[in-house]
């Protein structure tokens, strides 16, 4: 079976490419290893650029119960100084997301597989790339899009991480007061060895998603009780928010070995690189869906366009480079003890400060690049 374009992951960049790219009457296939869409590890932060793609995609976020978030909390310890973001943003959760971004896809065209895995990718003769999934099936197409998320195909991998970072994901029914408490904030929590992040999402329940480093997490036993115990004595503030709470899960889902920092250099003919596949920005900084979307557009408009891949992918890194830098600058920041310790004060002094960095630490802005990829 062969078609134009071949993407391979149904998350957010590999259907808002699939979108765009079936919208322009290209033949597309899309694989997503999950049979229904699921919850993942995901601070579900939707920036202003964010909110624009997905409205261009079609994607009402406010009709799926979006929560808008209007400001950014710090805390550490038992400091906290909060600021009104400089852009708009909402929050929902990836379960919703993605379910409507599939749906939006088979609507444009697309013909999506779901339940099935690639085992494998390669180049073959005729220049055609060929995807053998799971069922022992292949797929074949002169243009690939990957878009597999933080989950690397064999022989098509990225470098290790270094730190080892373990991220958590947990939702909780808080407490009547502090969810009035938390109002249309993102919090985020400062500790020793990561930071973590809470806000609303929609049937009124909250997200709690945390980073932190293996030997932290070793520190703590290696176990989920351990850590969030650990966490709540580094900052007493996430245990006052979290007083009471009515955990949702009967465990947190986890992933391991986040390569924050990662810029794809380079790329094979034919072979677009989109989402976490092209940069992983420290979840710090919540603009990894808009990552997701910034790339997928600018990968389908160069397809589109005729830019080659090994072209296009050196340029998306170039474009991304200085903010990524900034983003791990200070992200890396939150981990010095003194750092921590005066960040809320100063803060307070200078609530301005966190607008700023809230802004330069987009990889991406609204209005940047105007996402014609993505209109009919």
């Amino acid at each position: 079976m062969q078609d134009e374009v071949l993407i391979l992951g149904g998350g957010v960049a590999g259907c808002a490419a699939s979108i765009a790219l079936a919208r322009k009457g290209r033949s597309v296939t899309l694989i997503e290893r999950e049979p229904t869409s699921r919850h993942k590890v995901c601070g579900e932060f939707l920036s202003g650029e964010a909110l624009e793609d997905l409205h261009v995609l079609g994607i009402d976020v406010a009709s799926l119960g979006a929560v808008p978030i209007n400001y950014v909390r710090l805390a550490a310890a038992r400091r906290a100084a909060e600021a009104p973001l400089p852009f708009p943003a909402a929050s929902l959760t990836r379960k919703a997301l993605d379910a409507a971004l599939i749906a939006a896809a088979i609507a444009a065209g697309v013909r999506v597989e779901r339940g099935r895995s690639v085992q494998s990718l390669s180049r073959a003769t005729g220049n055609l790339w060929h995807a053998t999934l799971d069922n022992g099936t292949t797929c074949e197409a002169p243009t690939t899009f990957l878009a597999t998320g933080k989950h690397d195909l064999r022989g098509h991998g990225r470098p290790k991480d270094t730190h080892q970072w373990v991220a958590f994901k947990m939702y909780y029914r808080l407490s009547p007061t502090q969810t009035a408490d938390l109002a249309d904030a993102s919090e985020l929590t400062l500790y020793s060895g990561g930071y973590g992040g809470i806000q609303r999402v929609e049937d009124g329940i909250a997200n709690f998603c945390c980073v932190v480093q293996r030997r932290y997490f070793a520190r703590a036993g290696l176990r989920w009780e351990g850590l969030l115990a650990k966490m709540q004595q580094d900052c007493p503030h996430l245990a006052m928010r979290l007083d009471g709470a009515e955990p949702l899960l009967d465990k947190p889902i986890t992933i391991t070995h986040i390569p924050y920092g990662y810029l794809r250099r380079a790329t094979e003919d034919g072979l677009y690189c989109i989402g976490d596949q092209a940069a992983v920005i420290p979840s710090f900084t919540g603009d990894g869906i808009s990552i997701a979307l910034h790339t997928a557009r600018r990968a389908a408009a160069a397809y589109l366009a005729a830019e080659p891949a090994p072209v296009f992918q050196p340029k998306l890194r170039s474009a991304m480079l200085p903010q990524m830098l900034l983003a791990e600058f200070a992200a890396s920041g939150l981990n010095n003890a003194f750092a921590r310790a005066v960040l809320p004060f100063c803060l307070r002094v200078w609530p301005g400060a966190m607008r700023v960095t809230a802004r330069l630490t987009r990889v991406t802005q609204p209005g940047a690049i105007a996402p014609q990829a993505f209109v009919n």
